[in-house]
């Protein structure tokens, strides 16, 4: 089986290209915490999303803005102008979610949305 599901930070705005053919495709990077680690540490992982998924990337995240990406890791290889081998491992993006609202970028812990109070992981919470 080959699935992949991380959650990170775009490392810059996602750009839309066009295939000869017409399809949109988005290269793209994330950044993802290492969680365990005593320094504060991130991988930087590239991906490529397609078709719709491409669309929907670019519409809604920026640089900076948390999302989930799942998908499957590919590896392609090619020769260089120098005739030397060359590889390259990406996540080929099948969904994107949403990890944070636009509420969760503003300094406030707690937010009303309609009439609730929208509380952040951060907020001490009574029943925990």
């Amino acid at each position: 089986m080959n699935k992949v599901i991380l959650i990170g930070r775009l490392t810059a705005d996602p750009e839309v290209r066009q295939t000869q053919s017409g399809e949109n495709v988005s290269s793209f990077s994330i950044a993802v915490d290492r969680r365990f680690s005593k320094e504060r540490k991130a991988d930087f992982i590239n991906c490529v999303a397609w078709g719709k998924t491409c669309d929907f990337l670019n519409k809604f995240f920026r640089k900076g803005n948390r999302l989930a990406v799942i998908g499957r890791l590919e590896t392609r290889s090619w020769e260089d102008k120098q005739g030397n081998k060359r590889y390259s491992t990406e996540v080929t993006v099948e969904e994107i979610e949403f990890v944070e609202s636009k509420s969760d970028s503003k300094p406030s812990t707690a937010t009303q949305n309609n009439g609730y109070t929208e509380i952040s992981a951060d907020d001490d919470l009574p029943w925990f």
